[in-house]
């Protein structure tokens, strides 16, 4: 309730959900009012687990094949080679500066260099930003989590005496990246496959297929030794591009999963904090944060980039949108785990981070969006399509259209509309009010548009009806 609450309150200034939730943690915890005392890391790891694979399998449900194909080579070369040199360049000079043992400093680089695909999803969810700038924001947060955990695994070997093999690293990545969206996409074509041959049930089996498929790659993936998270994105992937049964009441139905494991995860994160311990690294993280934010990451996004069709503006973005989250946390368990980590201080330093990344990136995100002019102004981003709730195949859709006041003015009647035909307006939405619409019914800026169209004519509604206003943009 108490999270319900403020984030009524906060909504406002665009403080993310999961920034609240974190916060909520640390106060009801332990080293605050000491109301729930939680020192459970192995369960908040599986937690961690459970909620980044709904959350990845709804980013990959969401997303566009062809958004996808349009930033592959940033994204790949970013999700690879950007984590490595992430990683290097701020445990280097966090080795400089405090003197810290190379291999603990490197250690800690591995393990904050990935952006985190739970805080980015979470943040850029309801965002208007251009589709080019969030999908790479997104790909990557999806993509570098694989090569922070082979790096973070990677540096624990040789402090614990192994021999550097730099071969046997290089394959113990391809292996993650390549099985992950291998066993991904299989997995989604055949549960393609299947959804289509159960159309007939009722649609309550559907939701519990989902959730089963969802696990199902999940853990093949991670029994084969590869990626579970880019399995469950790809799986999601295949789902969503591809022709299924009531595919948007599924995708409501694992965004309210999504949101629901997203909060507890970080509640729980919160609970597992001491900020009573933080006083003793509290400027190491702050150090950490200020070369992984404004030295690490910018010359990794600014090299990698340079052959891509990114400008100054999207790039700025994209290294502002290098939100730490989940997997650090998660991967700060590691060295403790392995020996390393006996007072916890690299647990600690990391959380202090992701605290810090998450306050002050998270929160100032969209108020960077529109500095940089860089929300999304297309005209198609009035529309958005419902679901036709029937077990037939059919070419009909139904979508929203909103005439948003911010770009539109003026008005005009619906038999003033040149629609395609059988097309048909089912009803308008004024002031919360439903309207029966007629011929002469008047549609004014604000107004949402419901309609009922055949799928080969949906590009074209939002611009037939947008046209018979003035776009002040």
């Amino acid at each position: 309730m108490a999270l319900i609450l403020l984030a009524n309150i906060f909504h406002k200034i665009n403080v993310p959900l999961i920034v609240l939730s974190l916060a909520i943690g640390i106060i009801f915890g332990s080293d605050v009012l000491n109301f729930i005392n939680f020192d459970n890391a192995v369960l908040t790891k599986e937690v961690a687990n459970i909620a980044l694979i709904f959350i990845l399998f709804i980013g990959g449900f969401s997303t566009k094949k062809e958004d996808l194909k349009s930033v592959i080579k940033p994204v790949s070369l970013l999700a690879t080679i950007g984590v490595a040199l992430t990683a290097v360049i701020t445990a280097y000079l966090f080795y400089l500066i405090t003197g810290w043992p190379l291999y603990i400093s490197l250690l800690l680089g591995a393990i904050i260099s990935s952006t985190d695909a739970t805080a980015v999803f979470s943040i850029l969810k309801n965002q208007q930003l251009q589709t080019k700038v969030k999908t790479v924001t997104e790909m990557e947060s999806v993509l570098n989590d694989p090569m922070a955990i082979v790096l973070t695994t990677f540096v624990l070997s040789l402090l614990g005496g192994e021999k550097l093999n730099l071969a046997r690293a290089t394959l113990m990545i391809l292996w993650q990246l390549l099985g992950g969206v291998g066993i991904g996409v299989i997995i989604g074509l055949l549960a393609v496959f299947i959804l289509n041959k159960i159309r007939n049930n009722e649609k309550e089996f559907f939701y519990v297929y989902l959730i089963a498929i969802v696990l199902l790659g999940f853990s093949i993936a991670e029994m084969l030794k590869v990626s579970g998270v880019i399995s469950s994105f790809f799986t999601g992937f295949i789902l969503g591009n591809g022709k299924i049964p009531y595919k948007k009441g599924l995708l409501a139905f694992n965004n309210t999963l999504s949101f629901i494991t997203n909060m507890g995860l970080f509640i729980l994160l919160g609970l597992l904090s001491s900020p009573s311990q933080f006083y003793q690294v509290w400027w190491q993280g702050i150090l950490i944060f200020i070369i992984i934010s404004f030295i690490a990451r910018p010359i990794a996004v600014w090299l990698l980039t340079l052959l891509t069709d990114l400008n100054i503006k999207e790039k700025t973005f994209v290294i502002w949108g290098g939100v730490r989250g989940t997997v650090p946390i998660v991967l700060a368990t590691y060295p403790a785990a392995a020996g390393f980590d006996d007072t916890n201080q690299i647990f600690n330093i990391v959380f202090f981070i992701v605290a810090l990344s998450m306050l002050f990136q998270g929160t100032t995100l969209t108020y960077l969006m529109k500095k940089l002019g860089l929300q999304s102004k297309d005209k198609d981003r009035t529309s958005r399509t419902l679901e036709l709730v029937t077990i037939q195949d059919t070419n009909y859709e139904v979508i929203d259209v909103y005439i948003d006041p911010d770009f539109y003015e003026g008005s005009c009647h619906i038999y003033e509309l040149k629609l395609p035909p059988g097309t048909l307006v089912i009803f308008v939405t004024r002031n919360r009010k439903l309207i029966p619409p007629y011929g002469g019914t008047l549609i004014k800026p604000n107004d949402t548009l419901t309609i009922l169209v055949d799928k080969e004519d949906i590009d074209m509604i939002p611009v037939d009806i947008l046209n018979s206003f003035i776009f002040k943009g």
